[in-house]
């Protein structure tokens, strides 16, 4: 039978971990000892089969990953000591929607906005939209460089990279020990840095036939054709994650490397706690 797939993310002092229909998140608190919270986990695709079509279910993946990522995020931030209450479920929603205006802000209006000043080189809309494709690019690794030299979030990018190993190791069918899953590498082919660098790249091909229509149209036919491009970058990702074809792993060399941006090699400890989650989700 095929290994169920697992994934998860760093949260604050902790990792959290998806599958087998839960979700975990292990958190290290401010005594020294791991904190668990599990809850069963349901996706609407279970309810919906339409939404489990491929590149259907790229949004639907990438949207409740949000959600309990924020939900982690909450939980770790409480049980690390940081915050005094988890978030509610309103304030929950409201950070998720701002955070993605930004995201589009930063990633969508601004590079788009900055092509238009190549007109003195070129009015082909094909090449404005490569070369708006080219600048969100740069902006994306630059953001990425800029959040790597932080140093509380190099401590998150350490349980980043515990997350990986830990993963590795149970995709081995290893027992999760701290010195199996220490053998493993850091970087891993189905990680968000790929799946967010993969999701750069794909829109500069679907972008790049548009036209070049007003700013606000230019703003709104992309983030209407986020969902596809999301559902195209998760179906290569979801490929590339289970291919063992030499070119398929070259090809997503790029994602990997950018990996070395946002991991960090883990502490025993961390290791332990990325244990803890995965041991959650299986029992």
């Amino acid at each position: 039978m095929e290994k169920p797939i697992i994934g998860g993310q760093a949260v604050i002092e902790g990792v959290m971990m998806r599958g087998f229909g839960k979700v975990a998140t292990a958190v290290r608190n401010a005594d020294g000892n791991i904190d668990l919270q599990v809850n069963p986990v349901k996706s609407i695709a279970d309810k919906y089969k339409i939404l489990k079509l491929p590149f259907l279910r790229g949004s639907v993946t990438l949207f409740e990953s949000l959600v309990l990522g924020m939900k982690s995020l909450s939980f770790s931030a409480q049980a690390a000591g940081e915050e005094d209450e988890q978030l509610t479920d309103t304030e929950m929603y409201a950070t998720i929607f701002f955070a993605l205006i930004l995201a589009c802000g930063l990633f969508l209006a601004i590079p788009t906005f900055a092509a238009k000043f190549l007109h003195t080189w070129t009015d082909d809309a094909f090449y404005l939209n490569l070369a708006e494709g080219f600048l969100r690019l740069i902006i994306f690794f630059a953001y990425i460089f800029a959040i790597s030299q932080m140093k509380d979030i190099q401590r998150v990018f350490q349980y980043h990279g515990a997350e990986h190993k830990t993963i590795f190791c149970y995709e081995a069918d290893l027992p999760l020990t701290v010195e199996n899953v220490k053998k493993f590498p850091r970087l891993h082919p189905r990680c968000g840095t790929a799946f967010l660098l993969i999701v750069m790249i794909v829109s500069i091909f679907v972008f790049a036939f548009l036209g070049w229509p007003n700013l606000w149209l230019r703003i709104l036919s992309r983030i209407i054709l986020l969902p596809v491009v999301a559902g195209i970058a998760y179906e290569i990702i979801r490929f590339a994650g289970r291919s063992k074809n030499s070119i398929v792993h070259l090809a997503i060399m790029p994602g990997l490397w950018l990996q070395y941006l946002t991991t960090r090699e883990p502490d025993d400890s961390m290791i332990e706690v990325a244990i803890a989650s995965v041991n959650a989700i299986k029992n």
